[in-house]
C-alpha cells in the first residue's frame, strides 16, 4: 500500500482476496498465534454512521462461544494459560524492509467508541461471547452514570469527579475538555443489591459541589455547574506502551515507524502551543531479557523516536504476556502531570494478561487507578489478539475513558487480525487515525 492512501472499508465486509491470501500463507508457514471507528454522535468526522447486522454480539444473534473464532470454526475451550505456545520469531507472512527501513502510513486501523456508543455497547455486554469475557476478567457490572461538569456554562476539563455510596467513595475519574467524566457502580462486584444512593462530588481548584441522592442505573446523566473553575490546562502527557515479545515481530517495525511519525505530527502540530510530554515503555514477560523497559516522560522528541528505534521483537514463548507489569510500572512510577488537558495510554499489544487470580485482581486495580488518576487507555490491538483480550481492552477503555483501537487486515502487513465485534467503521491510515484521536482529546 503506497502512503497516503486511505481505504474505504467497512467491517464484515473484507473476507475477499486478503482472506484467501492469508488462508494460503497459512498453509505454507508454521507459526503460533501472533499477537473502534466509532459512531460517536457528538463527533461524526471520519467515521461511517449506521450499524452493521453481521456485527458479532447483535440483539438475537447466537455468539461464539469460548474457544471458538468469530468465522465460526469450533475449537476446543482454552484458558489463556493454555493457548498454544507461539513461535518466538513471530508471524506467518514475509516481511520486506527487515532492516527497519519502514516508512510510516503502510498500516490500516479502525476505531471504535464505546462510551459514545453506549446502548449498542450494553446490548453486546448481554451477549453469550461478552458475558465469557466479563467472567472470566470479573468485570460484572457496567452500571454508568456520565457527569457533565460546566462553570457557567463552559465545560470544565480535569475536575475530580467522585461516586460516593454511604459516604464511601466507589469510583473517581476525571472530566474530559468536553467536560464529560464516567462513573461506574459496582464494576468489580458481582452484587451490588445493597449499595443503595448514591452521590456524586464534584471539584476544580477551589470549588467543590456535591449532588442530591441518585439511583444508578436509572439515573443515566447528571449536570453539575461549579460557578468558578481551574484554569484550562496547557500540559498533555502521552504514553505508549508497546509489546515487544516475538510475536509482535510480523508489525512491530511497522508500529516504531507509524509511532515515530505520530510524535514528530503530534508535537509540530501543538509543541507551539502546548506542553506536550512523551513516554515510550516496552514489555515482554517472565524469564525473557526484561519484564519492562520503561522511559520516563520527555519533551524530547528526538529522543523518544530514538527509544522506539532500539527495540527489537523477541521473547515471549506463551500466549500471555506481562501486561499488569507493564501497566503497574506505566501507573505508578511515571510522573503523570498532576493538572493536565489530556493524560493518553496507548497500549499496543497482541496478547493478554496471565489470567491467574492475582494478575485479574491486579488488572482490575489498575482499571480503577487509571481512571482516578484521569489517565485514559487507548488500546491498539495487533495481529492475533483473541476475543478475550478485545473485551478486556474495550472494558478498560470504557471504564477510563478510552477507545478501542485495532489493526485491520487490509494493509496486507502482519498476520490476521480479529475482526472486532463492533457496527460499520472506516478503515484509515494507522498514523492519521492516531493524530486524530489525539487532536480529540486535546482540543477545547
Amino acid at each position: 500500500m503506497k502512503a497516503g492512501y486511505v481505504p474505504l472499508k467497512l467491517n464484515k465486509q473484507r473476507k475477499g482476496f486478503s482472506m484467501l491470501f492469508g488462508v494460503s500463507l497459512v498453509m505454507l508457514l508454521i507459526l503460533g498465534a501472533c499477537s473502534s471507528g466509532s459512531d460517536r454522535a457528538s463527533d461524526n468526522v471520519g467515521r461511517v454512521e449506521g450499524t452493521n447486522s453481521s456485527a458479532r454480539g447483535e440483539v438475537g444473534e447466537s455468539s461464539p462461544k469460548k474457544g471458538e473464532d468469530r468465522s465460526g470454526s469450533e475449537n476446543r475451550a482454552l484458558s489463556i494459560s493454555e493457548e498454544p505456545t507461539r513461535i518466538k520469531e513471530g508471524g506467518k507472512r514475509g516481511y520486506p524492509n527487515s532492516n527497519k527501513n519502514v516508512q510510516a502510513g503502510q498500516l490500516t486501523a479502525g476505531e471504535w467508541d464505546d462510551p459514545a456508543s453506549w446502548e449498542r455497547f450494553g446490548n453486546l455486554l448481554n451477549s453469550q461471547e461478552a458475558d465469557s469475557s466479563k467472567q472470566l476478567w470479573e468485570f460484572w457490572n457496567f452500571n454508568r452514570l456520565e457527569v457533565i461538569v460546566t462553570a457557567n456554562g463552559k465545560s470544565v476539563s480535569d475536575a475530580s469527579v467522585e461516586l460516593l455510596a454511604s459516604n464511601q467513595t466507589i469510583w473517581t475519574a476525571r472530566t474530559n475538555t468536553e467536560g464529560r467524566a464516567f462513573v461506574y457502580a459496582g464494576l468489580f462486584d458481582q452484587d451490588t443489591a445493597n449499595r443503595g444512593n448514591f452521590t456524586v462530588k464534584v471539584q476544580s481548584g477551589q470549588e467543590s459541589k456535591t449532588t442530591q441522592p441518585l439511583q444508578i442505573p436509572q439515573q443515566g446523566s447528571v449536570k453539575v455547574d461549579l460557578g468558578k473553575s481551574a484554569k484550562l490546562s496547557d500540559q498533555v502527557d502521552l504514553m505508549f506502551v508497546v509489546d515487544t515479545t516475538g510475536s509482535m515481530e510480523d508489525e512491530l517495525n511497522y508500529l516504531e515507524a507509524e509511532l515515530k511519525d505520530v510524535v514528530r505530527r503530534v508535537s509540530d502540530e501543538h509543541g507551539n502551543q502546548l506542553g506536550m510530554r512523551v513516554s515510550a515503555n516496552f514489555y515482554r514477560d517472565k524469564h525473557d531479557e526484561y519484564i519492562v523497559r520503561p522511559y520516563p516522560f520527555t519533551t524530547d522528541m528526538n529522543k523518544v523516536i530514538d527509544q522506539f528505534s532500539k527495540q527489537k521483537a523477541e521473547g515471549g514463548g506463551d500466549y500471555p504476556e506481562a501486561v499488569d507489569q507493564a501497566l503497574q510500572d506505566a501507573l505508578y512510577e511515571h510522573d503523570w502531570s498532576k493538572e493536565a488537558r489530556a493524560r493518553l495510554l496507548f497500549l499496543v499489544l497482541d496478547a493478554p494478561p496471565h489470567d491467574d487470580a492475582q494478575v485479574i485482581d491486579e488488572m482490575k486495580k489498575l482499571t480503577k487507578e487509571a481512571a482516578a488518576q484521569g489517565i485514559r487507555i487507548i488500546p491498539l490491538a495487533s495481529s492475533g489478539v483473541s476475543i478475550d483480550t478485545e473485551y478486556l481492552m474495550r472494558f478498560m477503555a470504557s471504564a477510563t475513558g478510552g477507545t478501542y483501537l485495532f489493526l485491520t487486515d487490509d494493509s496486507g502487513i502482519g498476520s490476521d487480525h480479529l475482526e472486532p465485534a463492533v457496527g460499520e467503521f472506516e478503515v484509515k491510515l494507522l498514523n492519521d487515525l492516531l493524530v486524530e484521536v489525539i487532536n480529540r482529546y486535546v482540543q477545547d
